[in-house]
């Protein structure tokens, strides 16, 4: 369970580059055909992203943060409904992790 104290502290872009994180070593397990840890870094991915959803300063944000919810939630379950890939969304999430790295 992640400390929201703590995770309020940091930046959206740090936050996403978090949520890139595990999306990212949820592709290397996929890819090693380990689905149980897969799922497992997708859920924390999950978790991350609801705890973001949760961070008031990010209020004009929440709507595009409940598409990525949609997105990561549709690769865990396997749907493919948005036709996307981990490679994908790790890629999306941690071009923020880059612009954090920029700004400190």
């Amino acid at each position: 369970m992640i400390n929201q104290e703590r995770w309020f502290k940091f930046s959206l872009c740090e936050q996403m580059g978090h949520i890139g994180s595990e999306i990212g070593r949820a592709r290397v397990w996929e890819e090693k055909n380990d689905m149980n840890a897969r799922n497992q870094a997708l859920e924390r991915a999950l978790e991350l992203i609801d705890t973001t959803k949760d961070d008031a300063r990010l209020y004009k944000r929440r709507k595009e943060l409940c598409y990525l919810r949609e997105v990561v939630a549709d690769q865990y379950i396997g749907a493919d409904v948005y036709n996307g890939s981990l490679k994908d969304l790790e890629k999306y999430c941690l071009d923020f992790a880059l612009v954090a790295r920029k700004n400190r």
